[in-house]
C-alpha cells in the first residue's frame, strides 16, 4: 500500500469552496498519479481549525467515492501555521514504487513541501 499526500487551500470557509478544491486536489493526485479508481482503499482528510463549513470528503463521494473508507480530521494547530488548509492522504494498493509517487501541493499548500511541488 502506498500513502499519496496533497494540500489545498481555501480563501473563504464555505460549502461551496471546500468541496471544488477539494475536488481539484483529490482529481490532481488521481490524474498526476494515474491511480486506478478501484484501487483506492481509504482517504484521509485533515482541515485547518478555520475550516467548519463542510467536510472535505463530501467533494470524494460526490465524485464516486461511496465505497470505500473516508475520515476527516481537524489538523493540529500550530501558531503561524497555514491558514485554510485542506489535506489529504490516499491510499492506494495498485502497483506503484514509492519514488515514483507524485505529492499534490496547490494554491498556498505548494509552500508546505516546496521540494515536492512537480508544476
Amino acid at each position: 500500500m502506498i500513502g499519496i499526500r496533497g494540500a489545498t487551500t481555501i480563501e473563504t470557509d464555505t460549502e461551496e469552496e471546500i468541496v471544488t478544491n477539494t475536488k481539484e486536489l483529490l482529481e490532481e493526485i488521481i490524474k498526476a498519479n494515474n491511480l486506478d479508481r478501484d484501487k483506492l482503499t481509504a482517504m484521509f482528510f485533515t482541515c485547518t481549525r478555520d475550516i467548519a463549513s463542510a467536510y472535505p470528503a463530501k467533494a470524494a463521494r460526490q465524485i464516486g467515492f461511496t465505497d470505500i473508507p473516508l475520515m476527516c480530521f481537524q489538523e493540529m494547530h500550530v501558531e503561524g501555521s497555514l491558514k485554510k488548509c485542506i489535506r489529504l492522504c490516499v491510499f492506494y494498493t495498485g502497483e506503484m514504487q514509492k519514488k515514483d509517487v507524485r505529492h499534490i501541493y496547490l494554491k498556498d499548500a505548494k509552500q508546505l513541501r516546496p521540494d515536492l511541488v512537480h508544476f
